[in-house]
């Protein structure tokens, strides 16, 4: 097989998988768009929950009512398909790999899964309450506070991908000393520069209160040790075994 068709083959391939990727994704969509308000429902019940009773989010624009549900049924179907779409991806790159990098890398995609799940799971059970109830009970005397529900939607993304994304640390602590790019002994020395990091990502990614700020930062520093643990664990493991070989 010549270069050309060797990577004409491959763009193929790509095709192909991302074909079922989209596909995978269209399934799980219309299957929860007859549900999108109650999955919106489920989404804005933090906020209800603190607003006072017999106060709703408002739709500024003629369509929200229509789209922002949609949207979130797609950001549901998206998730709900990570596993399909983390599956094409390897099967994709999986025989371009050798052997020791398939046993690393199959492990790190399903965790590194898991662990994004997590952090939107810890944002919309512990953060947003915290939140919500912060920006409610800041209002003003006489204001009252009736959030658009597009606003409310990009609010909250924004925080379930700075929590899932944080909860991304010690797989990428892992990946990097695995590879041989930082070493223990760096990343403990580069512990004060991450702890002063998490702070700054917290101030802006979440709002002024000093609660949601910690529950950001304080996170990501714990998963960042955690991250460190492992790596030296799974360190002295290999020095182990090669002693007793």
């Amino acid at each position: 097989m010549t270069p050309t068709e060797s990577f004409m083959s491959h763009l193929i391939e790509l095709r192909n998988r991302l074909i079922k990727i989209v596909v995978g994704m269209l399934v799980v969509f219309l299957g929860l768009f007859p549900f999108a308000n109650k999955v919106y429902a489920l989404l804005a019940a933090p906020m209800l929950d603190k607003l006072p009773e017999g106060t709703q989010m408002i739709a500024t624009a003629v369509v929200t009512p229509f789209f922002v549900p949609m949207k979130v049924a797609i950001m549901a179907a998206f998730v709900i398909a990570l596993p399909h779409t983390l599956y094409q991806l390897w099967m994709f790159v999986a025989p371009g790999l050798y052997a020791h990098e398939k046993k690393m890398m199959l492990p790190a995609i399903a965790i590194s899964s898991l662990l994004f799940l997590c952090g939107m799971a810890f944002a919309y059970f512990l953060v947003f309450p915290v939140v919500f109830a912060f920006i409610v009970g800041s209002a003003p005397e006489g204001v009252a506070v009736m959030t658009d529900i597009a606003e409310y939607l990009d609010f909250v993304m924004t925080l379930f991908l700075a929590f899932g994304f944080s909860f991304e640390v010690p797989i990428a602590v892992v990946l990097m000393a695995h590879f041989g790019w930082v070493t223990v002994t760096q990343l403990k020395e580069a512990r004060s520069y991450v702890i002063v990091g998490a702070f700054i990502l917290a101030a802006i990614f979440t709002p002024p209160d000093i609660m949601s700020q910690f529950m950001l930062a304080i996170p990501l520093w714990m998963l960042y040790e955690a991250g460190i643990l492992f790596v030296q664990v799974a360190q002295r493991k290999q020095n182990s075994i090669k002693a007793g070989t």
